[in-house]
């Protein structure tokens, strides 16, 4: 019975089949997976690069576009100090660049208004002088000569708390900032020298000058004189350097 049973083991073990797995076939099964896993790694490391060279670009147009920014605004700014210190040296340091800054924020701010033209109308309404306390024979006053019924309207658009009109109108950057709010207004209404004229004679008169062809006859005797004047003073600040 034991041989039996030991011969019929025997021929069982034949009919099965063992696999041995070489040295080579597993390294070569190992190389693939680090290969695998340093494509993977590679293409998310690429990834970062790529992301992180945009963002750096990005990063340097942004720096170059404020850079120029930067440098315009310090043009502009410096071109209206040359202005005001001409007209006005007792004017503080301080008080001259802020007038200068708020004028050019002006500019940036109303895209049918630049420093020359904002600069031209401030020289003629104060004549000359560029007196943030300057007051018209109408009672006009600042430097942008706004009247106080209109600087009224015109403080409450521009959220200015409005006290007295000496308060407000005499303080630069309120000045400046209802003027050019006008004076943008009327220029989208009526252009560039219809504006000047209902700046200075009202819209009705600047309305019907312009709807009889400019005829002169139909403006008041110092509206006739301003817009060419304004005119004037625009074109030689336009051409005028540091």
């Amino acid at each position: 019975m034991r041989l039996f049973k030991i011969s019929g083991n025997r021929d069982k073990n034949k009919h099965k089949k063992r696999i041995y797995l070489t040295p080579w076939a597993v390294s070569g099964g190992a190389l693939v997976v680090v290969l695998v896993a340093l494509l993977i790694v590679s293409y998310w490391a690429y990834g970062l690069y790529t992301d992180r060279v945009e963002r750096l670009s990005h990063e340097m147009v942004n720096l170059r576009s404020a850079m120029n920014i930067d440098s315009v605004r310090q043009y502009q700014i410096q071109k209206i100090i040359r202005i005001i210190e001409g007209h006005n040296p007792s004017l503080s340091s301080v008080e001259t660049y802020d007038i200068a800054s708020e004028i050019y924020e002006m500019s940036v701010k109303y895209t049918n208004l630049n420093v020359d033209l904002l600069c031209a109308v401030i020289t003629h309404e104060t004549g000359g002088q560029w007196n943030p306390k300057a007051v018209s024979k109408a009672n006009a006053m600042g430097l942008m000569q706004i009247l106080p019924v209109t600087g009224f309207f015109l403080a409450n658009d521009e959220g200015i708390s409005w006290t007295a009109p000496e308060e407000v109108l005499f303080n630069p950057t309120y000045n400046i900032r209802m003027g050019a709010r006008l004076l943008s207004t009327l220029i989208g209404q009526y252009g560039l020298d219809g504006a000047l004229a209902a700046y200075n004679g009202g819209e009705r008169q600047a309305a019907i000058w312009l709807a009889n062809g400019k005829d002169d006859q139909y403006l008041w005797s110092e509206t006739r004189k301003y817009v060419p004047a304004v005119r004037k003073l625009y074109g030689e600040y336009q051409t005028r350097g540091l």
